[in-house]
């Protein structure tokens, strides 16, 4: 009895894994996975992270501080701030009472010098002096005309007129104030030079030192845009900001463009193209160097190293490797292999050219 059942077990022990395979072979195969749904962005598309661009105001390349050459109490002051001034128009005056009088009393002492050198002449001439003490009335008359001679030149300092045309950008002294010699009293500023003064940030400038073309817009106006270029870029950074000063020329300003303006300053490279711009997310490291994954037209994936020119907060600006127009991944880059096939997640699937 025992025996007939140990048979039957072991024939069932046996069949079991044929009914096993049998089972499986009846199974179709699993389909395969479908492509990974990948977030995609067109480069140049939009702009992405922070815009390269920088606030500044307008101002002009040529500014001319005005001074008195002489110190005196200001007795009239006939323009104000945002004035248009042309050359040689009168700005202000000081007190001449003190002028006049050293004026006089130089003017007096040449008199008297230039009378005692014509009395040493003709004693001079029938030898009753020497030729020593007619040199000395001479030396003596020629300086005393030279004091009055300078006399005279600081009367006419008492009139402060501009040197060119412009508009009166700043008034430091008002009537009845004393100022020294050399003390701003206007700022001139010629408005056919006009420009943008912007500071760079220290992580920006290796970005904006191969740039030159720019355009400038008016935050009074956003329709108004002007051409422009990088004349001025500083060297050394600012002890107190941290910053690098820029000056930015406006290349043909219009009646619109006004001194003292907000403007906003957006940099090109040299084809005119703006500089472009990719998440952080997107950018993968490949042996410690940026790479992007580029989208085929047949909507797989590759790997392609690219330059960054700097790192924002939440964007990288290229220098290179990609151009506008392609399609590449945002997001998920640390999950993709080369060649892998993807759908487009939130976009249609518009392949790049």
């Amino acid at each position: 009895m025992r025996t007939g059942v140990t048979r039957r077990f072991y024939s069932l022990a046996l069949a079991l894994p044929i009914l096993i395979v049998l089972a499986a072979c009846s199974q179709e195969a699993p389909p395969p996975e479908p492509p990974r749904p990948v977030l995609t962005q067109v480069l140049g598309e939009k702009a992405t992270g922070e815009a390269v661009s920088y606030a500044g105001e307008v101002l002009s390349r040529y500014e001319t501080p005005l001074a008195f050459r002489i110190s005196g109490k200001i007795a009239s002051r006939l323009v104000d701030v945002g004035a248009r001034v042309k050359a040689g128009q009168l700005l202000a005056t000081l007190d001449p009472a003190d002028t006049a009088l050293s004026a006089a009393a130089a003017e007096a002492q040449r008199a008297l010098a230039d009378a005692d050198a014509r009395r040493y002449r003709e004693l001079r001439g029938k030898n009753f002096v020497s030729q020593a003490a007619l040199d000395a009335k001479e030396t003596t008359f020629t300086a005393a005309r030279a004091q009055a001679d300078l006399a005279r030149n600081q009367r006419a300092y008492t009139q402060l007129k501009a040197d060119h045309d412009g508009v009166i950008g700043l008034v430091s002294a008002e009537v009845g104030q004393v100022v020294s010699a050399g003390q701003t009293v206007f700022r001139v500023s010629r408005p056919d030079s006009l420009e943008v003064a912007i500071s760079i940030p220290e992580a920006r400038m290796p970005e904006l030192r191969p740039l030159q073309d720019a355009q400038v817009s008016l935050w009074a106006d956003d329709r108004a845009s002007y051409k422009a270029v990088l004349r001025e870029l500083s060297s050394v950074a600012d002890a107190t900001t941290r910053t690098y000063a820029a000056r930015v020329a406006i290349l043909h300003p219009d009646a619109k463009v006004l001194l003292g303006m907000t403007a906003n300053v957006r940099f090109s490279d040299a084809s005119g193209n703006a500089r472009l711009s990719v998440p952080l997310t997107a950018i993968f490291q490949q042996g410690g160097k940026p790479a992007l994954w580029i989208v085929s037209a047949e909507q797989t994936v590759a790997l392609r190293p690219v330059t960054v020119l700097s790192y924002g907060e939440t964007s990288a600006v290229l220098g290179g490797g990609a151009k506008a127009g392609e399609r590449f991944v945002v997001s998920g880059v640390h999950k993709l292999t080369v060649g892998e096939k993807i759908t487009l997640a939130g976009a249609t699937a518009t392949p790049a050219p």
